[in-house]
């Protein structure tokens, strides 16, 4: 059994560790929101103040570098603004700053909620996330290839560093110069990848591609390049397959050598 000495030193640290975290939640929620939360009673509020800044500008640094279209279409009153929002209101999971630019994607797909948004903020938010997110991704580029000449007979996946994307807006020309207020009649198709120096590009490809590679993507086991063809082919309606067969070998020789599709050889 604990000694009365033993239960009183157990109390003590409770004690000390509820007045931490107390401290603790009012240091945060200043260096988060100071207009609408006071300052810790027991801290030089000069110094809270610089606090409050170096956090703020790591983080408006960061998003300003990963999300640099956004920054660049946006009034810098308007990014204040939309970084203070960010930063008071969503609780980041991670603790690492590589975390940061997924934690502001979820925050625009989540929690935004203005009128002084660009219609488009979500999917160019999503196409700048997706470069950063290649460019990061533990995954070894593959070794550059050459098509096979049977290539229909080989088998075939999509490599990890490459993303086929679907947008509305055609998000790889939004600008200071073009931002627009509709949504096009035509969806937008690109292929996001990493290619063999590493480099991170992008391709915008024909709704067919996009399927197709959607096909490939889709296959828990790799299956060979005729069989994905075929159900491309079977889905288009086209009244000669064989000119679709024809289209999609050319197509993937060219992924092929761009190291978007790997070769199961």
């Amino acid at each position: 059994m604990l000694g009365k000495h033993s239960i009183k030193n157990a109390m003590l640290k409770d004690v000390k560790h509820i007045d931490f975290k107390i401290t603790q939640d009012v240091f945060s929620a200043y260096i988060r929101d100071p207009q609408n939360n006071a300052p810790p009673a027991d801290v030089n509020l000069q110094r809270m103040q610089m606090y409050r800044e170096l956090f703020f500008n790591n983080i408006e640094g960061f998003l300003s570098g990963n999300f640099p279209v956004i920054r660049k279409i946006i009034s810098d009153s308007n990014w204040l603004e939309l970084v203070q929002d960010f930063f008071s209101k969503h609780p980041c999971k991670s603790p690492h700053f590589s975390k940061v630019p997924e934690e502001f994607l979820n925050y625009l797909n989540n929690e935004r909620d203005s009128s002084k948004d660009f219609p488009f903020m979500l999917e160019l938010a999503h196409y700048e996330w997706v470069e950063m997110a290649l460019s990061i991704a533990k995954y070894d580029t593959t070794i550059y290839k050459v098509a096979p000449h049977n290539l229909l007979n080989t088998s075939v996946t999509l490599s990890p560093l490459a993303w086929p994307l679907a947008y509305q807006y055609p998000v790889h020309k939004i600008g200071p110069d073009f931002l627009p207020n509709e949504i096009p009649q035509q969806p937008t198709f690109l292929i996001v990848y990493r290619n063999k120096d590493d480099a991170v590009n992008f391709i915008e490809i024909t709704p067919i591609t996009y399927r197709l590679l959607e096909i490939i993507q889709e296959q828990n086991q790799p299956l060979l390049v005729e069989e994905y063809l075929n159900q491309v082919a079977r889905e288009s309606n086209h009244p000669n397959p064989a000119i679709v067969i024809a289209g999609g070998l050319l197509i993937l020789k060219e992924l092929i050598e761009k190291t978007i599709i790997n070769l199961n050889q």
